[in-house]
């Protein structure tokens, strides 16, 4: 919790129990990267980001095929913070490759040089939207939690995240959302408030990668600015690239979006 509170991020620490869930999960990531249905969708950047939204095929609990649920420790950690964990999604299945970044599809020169200078930060679940790229808050997240499937070089693409960027966020959406029903907080245009924040985070946060090997678990605030980090010169990953399931579940109540944990 304090690690949470004061920088954004938590990392929990190597578990048995978890790495069996990254070894039961592996197979599945497999066959999602290597379906062409899937790499049409997701493959992108130049064949270096299979971006993998809802593409692992787990359940409600976290299992996936006959492997094991969310693991204990991390249900525990969760539930410690948060109260019971909520019905899972199916996870993002984010693969990286040597060679990251390279542009997107349709992507413009300014973006694709924030992909370089800044990987690409964002918090999650403000879309954009239209041509214009307006952010409004479709998707308010009750927490971010990264499940490392294969090893991979500490250089090899790692999360980057904005230490402390998450009290700064809260702030400015804070102060851009009163008044506002939280029923109504998604049809709020919050692209300058959100370009200003940022702007914010970059000059007064600290940047930090964070590598991290299978049976070990990244928990974020979701509102921490983070991306993908380039991929470093000679940093080495096996066939797979640097793969990670992400889980980010929607709160029940909208209202608690802004809250402080």
């Amino acid at each position: 919790m304090t690690d949470l509170q004061a920088r954004g991020w938590a990392r929990l620490p190597a578990d048995p129990g978890t790495r069996a869930w990254a070894e039961a999960a592996l197979p599945a990531a497999r066959a999602a990267l290597a379906d062409e249905g899937l790499r049409a969708r997701w493959l992108d950047c130049e064949g270096t980001w299979f971006v993998g939204v809802d593409a692992l095929p787990n359940d409600a609990e976290g299992r996936v095929a006959a492997g094991p649920p969310l693991p204990e420790a991390v249900r525990a950690a969760l539930s410690a913070l948060y109260g019971p964990v909520p019905p899972l999604h199916r996870a993002q299945l984010s693969a990286v490759f040597p060679g990251y970044p390279r542009p997107r599809a349709e992507e413009s020169e300014a973006a694709f040089r924030y992909r370089l200078r800044r990987d690409a930060a964002h918090v999650d679940g403000l879309l954009p939207e239209g041509p214009a790229r307006r952010r409004h808050l479709r998707e308010p997240h009750l927490w971010i939690l990264g499940l490392p499937l294969t090893r991979a070089d500490p250089g090899a693409s790692p999360l980057a995240v904005w230490e402390g960027s998450h009290a700064v966020m809260r702030r400015a959406f804070a102060a851009a959302l009163e008044g506002v029903a939280p029923a109504d907080w998604g049809e709020v245009d919050l692209t300058e408030t959100y370009h200003a924040a940022r702007r914010e985070v970059f000059e007064t946060c600290r940047r930090v990668t964070l590598p991290a090997a299978p049976g070990e678990a990244l928990l974020l605030h979701r509102m921490t600015l983070h991306g993908i980090a380039p991929w470093a010169a000679g940093a080495r990953a096996g066939r797979e690239g640097r793969v990670t399931a992400y889980f980010r579940p929607l709160v029940a109540d909208p209202a608690a979006w802004l809250s402080a944990l």
